[in-house]
């Protein structure tokens, strides 16, 4: 009797026991990694709704340094070549100057565009800037302050105008500027790029209407009247993400035409991709200094 109760007690775990335990840990296992799945598909898309928001706030940056300067002009306090006073005396605008070996500004050329694709030119002079001072000589410094959209032209260039050229083409924006011949990528994944302008006509009575136009909609050339008119440009562009996600069926976005767009339906790398749209308005400055843009 004691030896089978010695043998009872050293009796290990049954088939049933093990197969049961075994069902258990998987189970945790299982419950574990669908939880790690989970959140790390809830980071990544975190993460790449993220960095959509990083660039697309970065394009507009860079875009709207360039527009607010659209059109702006020189003050030169001594047209007539006459020292100037305190009082500051006569001034003028300039609102042309001359080719000095290199490219020429002229404001009534200073925007154009199309359907996919925006140039932009503003006056280009220099400042009077303390840190190219000469205390030898005491003389005061001067530097050019502005640059285009791929951070030229240099201080040794000859250029008046300062220019740059955004294009969209293959879901890549892109920037050329005067002295920079090709052009550069300043955005991946660009779904949609539109600038829409704000056209100020004035009639014969004094009235003032407002209008908004595509780029294809205006004149092709940039010394149309049509182009002095415009007081403010609207850019739209939608920005998708580089990681796929799981998204139900109808999930959608609104587009720079204002339709919704089912992003389970599209194609290629856009397919089941996060698509954000970022939409500024910037005025320009300087357009009303136009003469005869009636």
């Amino acid at each position: 009797m004691k030896t089978r109760q010695a043998f009872l007690r050293q009796r290990g775990f049954t088939l049933l026991e093990l197969m049961v335990g075994l069902s258990i840990g998987l189970l945790v296992i299982a419950v574990a990694m669908g939880a790690l799945i989970v959140s790390r598909g809830i980071s990544g898309t975190v993460s790449d709704a993220s960095d959509i928001q990083q660039q697309g706030a970065y394009v507009l940056r860079v875009i709207g340094q360039q527009l607010r300067q659209t059109g702006s002009l020189y003050l030169n306090p001594d047209p007539a070549g006459t020292a100037s006073t305190d009082a500051l005396g006569a001034v003028v605008f300039e609102t042309k100057a001359k080719e000095n070996g290199g490219n020429g500004f002229d404001q009534q050329s200073t925007i154009a565009g199309g359907a996919n694709t925006v140039t932009i030119g503003f006056r280009r002079y220099m400042d009077n800037v303390f840190f190219a001072d000469n205390a030898a000589s005491g003389t005061i410094g001067t530097d050019f302050q502005a640059r285009n959209c791929v951070g030229a032209p240099g201080n040794t260039s000859t250029d008046e105008r300062v220019e740059s050229i955004f294009t969209f083409a293959n879901d890549t924006l892109r920037c050329q500027g005067n002295s920079v011949a090709t052009p550069q990528p300043i955005a991946q994944n660009v779904a949609q790029f539109q600038a829409t302008y704000l056209v100020q006509t004035v009639d014969a009575a004094g009235s003032t209407t407002l209008q908004y136009r595509k780029g294809s909609d205006m004149p092709a050339s940039a010394l149309d009247p049509e182009w002095r008119r415009v007081q403010g440009i609207q850019i739209c562009l939608v920005l998708y993400g580089s990681e796929a996600i799981s998204m139900p069926p109808g999930s959608s976005y609104t587009d720079c035409q204002g339709a919704n767009v089912d992003m389970t339906t599209l194609t290629g790398l856009r397919q089941n991709r996060m698509h954000l749209l970022f939409n500024s308005t910037f005025q320009l400055r300087s357009q009303g200094l136009l003469p005869n843009a009636s």
